[in-house]
């Protein structure tokens, strides 16, 4: 089942949505948009467990 982020539902101004066929693709799509568009080279713990938390099953 595919998986789902949005930026938004951790609470960023950002409209980006990202779709992967698994969750490690998709934590590599998240990773490399945090790092381009929030300059955020390393995720600290508590972003990261409010990204785990906001990741969806596609419906």
């Amino acid at each position: 089942m595919a998986k789902t982020f949005k930026c938004s539902d951790i609470g960023l101004q950002c409209g980006f949505t990202a779709r992967a066929e698994n969750k490690d693709a998709l934590m590599a799509q998240i990773k490399a948009h945090a790092a381009q568009a929030h300059n955020m080279v390393t995720i600290d713990e508590s972003t990261m467990a409010k990204i785990h938390a906001a990741v969806r099953d596609e419906e």
